[in-house]
């Protein structure tokens, strides 16, 4: 006990000992020793450095030839394992397009919006960890998501905007700081954003993913159980080509998520001054003709005009005003994706975890 009072623990400034890190089940025989060393939590940082640190003092200060045996424990429960992780959760949907640029993230805050006016609980995560923009287009950027004790476990609490409730890796980084990360430290900040929040109690679980086929779509294919995809493209053909890739993804016979259907963004122009005129500037009816081609539903076709941009800026999403056409859009798409949904639950079996070998 004199060698480990010689520790520092980073993250109490304060030696093992008065730490009360030190568990009840040290043993003596010999020249062997073992214990354990409790940590506030079994994500600690501090964790690894902290045993080396008490096996280090043990040599210098008692015997070289002491052979030390370290236990690490934790005095909250363990992350959940995947798939029983959001237990109060009824529904997790995946916004999804092949591209950047489409307008997923806006077609992702509106939906949760919608829904949550039509009544539902809503939650909302942007799993974007390299481009989150959540934070932005909810106007709370400079919110910081807090711990809370429950079950025994420190749990981060969602902020909650329009009754969503949100979380975004952007509520951890500084904004104009590029997060430096390879694709396995990101994958563990997601699944710290799934499995370490306070969800509660939840009818839809919106993801909104990042562009393309990564390493965060196989991440959350491995951790949640998805309900279905939603697949939003521009009518521009090269937008469309990268649909196909978005739906092969979860098609694929290892993963089989059901696709609820396709949402057109950015399907026309109408300008505020002549709002019965349409300008069909990417195109015209492509995501249409590939919901038809793939034998797909198109959900909404979502129309360009000046307010819905401005309004992602300053973080009033359109779907507040639901006396806007684009309001009343994404209304007409949120009770697309509750009927889809209904039919999904009623004609198939819960969406499998994927299976991967790493």
């Amino acid at each position: 006990m004199d060698a480990l009072a010689t520790v520092t623990y980073p993250g109490t400034k304060k030696n093992l000992v008065e730490s009360e890190m030190v568990a009840d089940n040290l043993r003596i025989n010999g020249m062997k020793v073992s214990f354990s060393l409790i940590f506030p939590r079994d994500t600690d940082p501090f964790m690894k450095s902290t045993l080396k640190a008490a096996e280090a003092a043990i040599h210098y200060h008692v015997s070289k030839e002491v052979e030390v045996d370290i236990t690490a424990e934790s005095k909250s429960k363990p992350r959940p394992e995947p798939g029983m992780m959001l237990p109060q959760v009824k529904n997790v949907i995946a916004v999804s397009s092949g591209k950047g640029g489409v307008g997923k993230s806006t077609v992702a805050a509106n939906l949760a919006i919608s829904l949550a006016r039509l009544g539902y609980k809503v939650g909302l995560l942007d799993t974007d960890i390299f481009g989150p923009s959540v934070p932005k287009m909810f106007d709370v950027e400079d919110a910081r998501p807090y711990a809370v004790e429950k079950d025994g476990r420190q749990l981060i609490e969602p902020i909650e905007k329009y009754g969503v409730k949100l979380l975004s890796i952007g509520f951890f980084v500084r904004p104009e700081t590029a997060t430096l990360w390879r694709g396995g430290m990101a994958s563990n900040a997601l699944k710290q954003l799934i499995g370490d929040a306070d969800w509660g109690e939840l009818d839809y679980f919106i993801l909104d993913t990042p562009p393309g086929t990564s390493d965060i779509h196989l991440t959350l294919l491995q951790t949640l159980s998805i309900t279905g995809a939603v697949i939003v493209s521009t009518p521009q053909q090269v937008a469309l080509a990268d649909a196909r890739k978005g739906i092969d993804m979860y098609c694929n016979d290892k993963v089989n998520v059901p696709i609820l259907g396709l949402v057109e963004n950015m399907a026309w122009f109408t300008p505020a001054e002549l709002p019965e005129n349409k300008y069909y500037i990417f195109g015209k009816d492509g995501c249409l003709n590939l919901a038809k081609e793939m034998h797909l539903p198109l959900l909404a076709q979502i129309p360009v005009v000046q307010g819905i941009c401005d309004s992602g800026d300053e973080g009033r999403p359109a779907a507040l005003d639901t006396e806007s056409p684009t309001g009343l859009a994404f209304l007409n798409l949120a009770q697309a994706v509750v009927t889809m949904v209904n039919r999904r639950n009623r004609e198939k079996e819960p969406t499998k975890i994927v299976k991967v070998k790493e």
